[in-house]
């Protein structure tokens, strides 16, 4: 009988900041002016808050992080500069890693472009996450040998990343895909990951003082108290992730809190996609990602709450909101920060 920490599983648009500027000419990335009420929100916030985005490669942000038109590709490699200088963005998620290793050169130029107070949300390749080599249209035909092998996460993923963003690398996560028929083996699962984490090299506190493992699942019923459990003993977070395939995240805050029992340590959140939404469905629906279509209070509150708890307990809180949670992730973390913010000074 699988040990469910659950049970069972149960319009109003905003305009864009500013108006749209010319097209932009050059290499250089620009940001907006400084929006004061903007400064006023963040200089409420602790510097505790990592609140980012996952990736920042949008051209539609034009007038919320960037000013000017500019292509997805120039703002992958030298959009991070503009992106550091929106008030409420201190971190950012490097989403790319999970569809090829990236090289040390392209981590330390993400790093050399940010400031100090800055994080970054690494993913761990497929080869290492996802159990299955799958086809073009993403079914899984064949077993992955590579999946949770530590010697690979070290080389391609773990030893990059934390040598390129030294003291700017936050949580490195190991987002696993779905795990298909393995996920009805649930002790067989918990003894390969045990394995893999207890082989992980130990992170250096003085070269990488802010980073951390995290491992988010993308199996409700592996979300159990055993598997909470098998993370405390590795020193590993669990990645709370609002998205499909999961419970909602009021439902898996019962595995935030075992996680902290007696011991709390920094949250890991990723709100990924609006509840009722396929992937594809919201990508068509909010692109170009530059208003929110489908406001979520409920889920907001929910994650307000859980940053205010950490945050009191004098942990570090990384959140990472995705474009498709409501239509455009800068504008949500702009309301995210509101209600951090009120419910701060509640006391």
């Amino acid at each position: 009988m699988t040990e469910d920490l659950f049970g069972g599983l149960p319009e109003t648009p905003v305009p864009a900041a500013a108006p749209a500027a010319r097209p932009a000419r050059g290499k250089s990335v620009q940001a907006p002016p400084p929006d004061p009420a903007l400064l006023a929100l963040a200089e409420r916030l602790p510097a505790g808050l990592h609140l980012g985005t996952s990736s920042w490669s949008y051209g539609g942000w034009n007038g919320l992080v960037y000013q000017g038109e500019y292509s997805d590709s120039l703002l992958s490699r030298k959009g991070l500069a503009a992106y550091s200088q929106h008030p409420l963005l201190r971190a950012a998620g490097i989403d790319r890693g999970f569809y090829a290793p990236i090289p040390l050169a392209d981590y330390v130029a993400y790093a050399a472009q940010v400031p100090a107070h800055f994080r970054f949300l690494t993913k761990a390749p497929a080869s290492i996450c996802d159990p299955w080599l799958r086809t073009a249209e993403g079914a899984g035909r064949l077993a992955n040998a590579s999946f949770l092998n530590a010697e690979i996460a070290a080389r391609d993923f773990i030893g990059p990343a934390t040598a390129g963003l030294g003291e700017k690398c936050g949580p490195l996560l190991f987002q696993l895909s779905p795990l298909g028929a393995m996920a009805a083996d649930g002790a067989g699962f918990l003894a390969r990951l045990d394995a893999f984490l207890g082989a992980l090299p130990a992170l250096d506190a003085g070269a990488n003082p802010h980073a951390c493992y995290a491992v988010e699942l993308r199996d409700a019923s592996l979300l159990t108290p055993r598997f909470i459990k098998l993370l405390r003993a590795h020193g590993v977070r669990f990645c709370l992730s609002a998205r499909e395939r999961m419970p909602p995240a009021e439902r898996q805050l019962p595995a935030q809190a075992l996680m902290d029992e007696g011991m709390p340590g920094p949250l890991v959140l990723r709100w990924m996609l609006h509840a009722g939404f396929a992937y594809e469905q919201a990508e068509s629906r909010y692109a170009p990602f530059d208003r929110l279509l489908d406001e979520d209070p409920h889920t907001r509150a929910v994650i307000a709450e859980q940053v205010v708890r950490t945050l009191r307990a004098g942990q570090p809180a990384y959140v990472i909101v995705s474009n498709k949670a409501e239509g455009c992730a800068p504008l949500s973390c702009v309301r995210l920060a509101e209600a951090i913010a009120e419910r701060l000074a509640r006391d």
